[in-house]
C-alpha cells in the first residue's frame, strides 16, 4: 500500500512538473511576431538590408514584466515568418559602479561604405543603432540621452560606440530617436521627443556622431498624455502619381476615457522642421489628434528604414498591447507582441488628406483554406451561423449594407455565452469584447472600441484578421483600423452574421483559414 501511495505521489509530482514545463500556448498568434518567452514592448530599429527585414524590440531577458530593457532581435524574409536571434544590445552597468543604462527605444540605419567610420576600417557597410540610454540608479531616473551601437555582421553582434552619448540635454526625459537618410540634403535626420512638454525636436547630422538641432513641432492634437516614439516619413498620395506629403506619427498614451493612443499629423518637411499642411484633416474631437488606430492594443508604431526602391509605400509595425493591462495579460511564456506590418498611404477626401493603412501584401502568400463564401444574403432581425467558419486563424472579408437595420455585424468566437462582436451602428464600426472570454484580469479590458465609418453607396467594407488572441479590423479599405486582443476560453467558436431591428444585407462574404 505504501508503495502505491508513493507511486501516486510521484506521478502527481511528475504531472505537476510536466505542466510547469509546458506553459499554455493557446493565445500565441501564428503570423504576428511574438518573442519566444518574456516581456516585449516597442518595436525598435526596423530595417531592411540584403534580403532581411530586421526587427529589434524592447525586451526583458529575465522575465515577463517590464524591466532590464534591452534590444531583442529577429529577422524575416517576408515580414510574416520570423527567425529569433540572440539578444542584440543588453542593458549595462555604468563605470561609476552605482547606475545602470537600459537600452530604450530607437532606430537603425545602414551607413553604406562605412562613410562615418563608426565601424572599424575595412567594413563594407555599417549597421548603426541609434537608441536612448536610460540611466537610472535605485529606482531613480537620472538621465536619458542618445547613443550609438554598431554591427559589422548584419546585426548578429553589436559593439557600443566609444564616445557615447552623441546627443544629450542632461535631462531625465528625452527619448526615442527616429533616424533616416534625407537624400535631398545628403544628411541624416533625427526626430526625438521631449515627452513631458509634448514636443518633437528635429536634428541633422552628416556622420551620425555630431547632431545639430534644426526645428521642433509640438503642442498639437492630443496633449493629455506624454508624447513618445516619433516617426517622420514621406508618404505617397493614392491616385496622385508622384505626389507625396510628410506624416509624423506620435504615440501618446492609450485610448482611456476617450483619448487616442497614436495620432498622426500630415504636413511638410523642408529639411529643417515639420509644419502642418493646410489640407490636413481636422481631428474628430477637440483635443484629439488624427487617430492611427481606434483599438486599445496598438502603440509605438514606426516605419522600416532602407526599404527596396520597388516598395513604394512605407511599411510600419506597432506594439500590440496596452500599458494599462499589459503586465496582467493571460499569456505564457511570452507577454507582448507586434501587429501585422502595414503599408501606409494618404487619400484625398473632402475633409483633407487622411491616412490609409492596409495589411502588408505578403499576408496574401500565406497558405489558406476556403471555409465560407456567400455572394449575398439578407437577414431581418435574425442571426445566421457560418457553420464551417471555425478556428482561430481567419481572414474575413464582408460588405455590410445596413438598409433598415439599426445594427448589423458579425460575431467571432461564438460559443455559448462567449462572443466577440464587430458591428456597424450609427455611423461607426464597433469592436465589442465585453463577452469575449477572459476579460476580468483587469477592470479596463472589457470594453467597446469604435471607429468612424461612412457608408459608401450604402455599404461599409470590413477586412478582419483573426490570429488566436489578436483581432485587426480594417474598415473601408483601410480608412480606419481597430486592433484589440481577445482571450476566448472555448475552442469551438463559430462566426455568425446578424442584424437587429430591421432588415440588412451582407455581400461578398468570404472566410478563409490561414495556416
Amino acid at each position: 500500500m505504501k508503495k502505491k501511495v508513493m507511486l501516486s505521489l510521484l506521478a502527481a509530482m511528475m504531472a505537476t512538473y510536466s505542466q510547469a514545463q509546458t506553459p499554455t500556448e493557446a493565445y500565441r498568434p501564428a503570423f504576428h511576431f511574438t518573442p519566444e518567452k518574456n516581456w516585449t514592448n516597442d518595436p525598435n530599429g526596423l530595417l531592411y538590408y540584403e534580403g532581411e527585414y530586421h526587427l529589434f524590440y524592447q525586451y526583458n531577458p529575465f522575465g515577463d514584466t517590464w524591466g532590464h530593457m534591452s534590444w531583442g532581435h529577429a529577422i524575416s524574409k517576408d515580414l510574416i515568418h520570423w527567425e529569433h536571434l540572440p539578444l542584440a544590445i543588453p542593458e549595462f552597468d555604468n563605470p561609476d559602479g552605482k547606475s545602470q543604462t537600459m537600452i530604450f527605444s530607437g532606430s537603425a540605419v545602414i551607413d553604406y561604405g562605412n562613410k562615418s567610420q563608426i565601424c572599424p576600417p575595412g567594413t563594407k557597410d555599417c549597421m548603426v543603432a541609434i537608441y536612448t540610454g536610460h540611466v537610472h540608479a535605485k529606482g531613480e531616473e537620472l538621465e536619458q540621452h542618445q547613443n550609438l551601437a554598431y554591427s559589422t555582421d548584419k546585426g548578429r553582434t553589436w559593439t557600443q560606440y566609444a564616445k557615447n552619448p552623441v546627443l544629450t540635454l542632461g535631462t531625465p526625459s528625452f527619448r526615442d530617436p527616429n533616424v533616416f537618410w534625407y537624400e535631398p540634403q545628403k544628411k541624416w535626420v533625427m526626430s526625438v521627443v521631449k515627452p513631458d512638454i509634448h514636443t518633437a525636436m528635429f536634428y541633422e547630422s552628416k556622420d551620425l556622431k555630431s547632431w545639430t538641432k534644426t526645428g521642433e513641432f509640438g503642442k498639437q492634437g492630443d496633449v493629455s498624455k506624454i508624447w513618445e516614439c516619433p516617426a517622420l516619413m514621406e508618404v505617397p498620395i493614392d491616385n496622385e502619381p508622384g505626389k507625396k506629403k510628410w506624416v509624423l506619427y506620435i504615440s501618446s498614451g492609450h485610448p482611456v476615457e476617450g483619448f487616442v493612443g497614436m495620432q498622426y499629423f500630415v504636413g511638410n518637411y523642408d529639411g529643417k522642421t515639420f509644419t502642418l499642411d493646410k489640407g490636413s484633416p481636422k481631428p474628430a474631437k477637440a483635443g484629439w489628434g488624427n487617430v492611427i488606430d481606434y483599438g486599445k492594443d496598438y502603440y509605438a508604431a514606426i516605419e522600416f528604414n532602407n526599404l527596396p526602391k520597388s516598395q513604394m509605400k512605407p511599411i510600419t509595425l506597432g506594439w500590440a498591447l496596452n500599458w494599462t493591462y499589459a503586465k496582467e495579460l493571460p499569456t505564457s511564456p511570452f507577454r507582448g507582441g507586434m501587429t501585422l506590418p502595414r503599408e501606409v498611404s494618404l487619400k484625398r477626401t473632402p475633409e483633407g488628406l487622411i491616412l490609409i493603412q492596409k495589411p502588408y501584401l505578403e499576408l496574401a502568400k500565406l497558405k489558406r483554406t476556403a471555409l465560407e463564401s456567400i455572394k449575398s444574403v439578407s437577414l431581418a432581425k435574425e442571426e445566421k451561423d457560418l457553420n464551417k467558419a471555425t478556428g482561430d486563424r481567419l481572414e474575413i472579408k464582408a460588405e455590410l449594407l445596413p438598409e433598415q437595420a439599426r445594427e448589423i455585424g458579425l460575431k467571432l468566437y461564438k460559443s455559448g455565452d462567449e462572443e466577440t462582436i464587430i458591428r456597424y451602428v450609427n455611423g461607426k464600426v464597433q469592436l465589442d469584447r465585453r463577452k469575449s472570454g477572459q476579460v476580468d484580469f483587469n477592470p479596463s479590458f472589457a470594453s467597446v472600441e469604435e471607429a468612424p465609418a461612412k457608408l459608401k453607396n450604402g455599404v461599409v467594407k470590413l477586412h478582419i484578421i483573426v490570429d488566436a488572441s489578436l483581432v485587426e479590423v480594417y474598415i473601408n479599405d483601410g480608412e480606419a483600423v481597430i486592433t484589440d486582443h481577445v482571450f476566448p476560453t472555448k475552442k469551438d467558436g463559430k462566426v455568425s452574421l446578424y442584424t437587429k431591428e430591421g432588415k440588412g444585407s451582407f455581400k461578398n462574404v468570404t472566410v478563409e483559414k490561414l495556416d
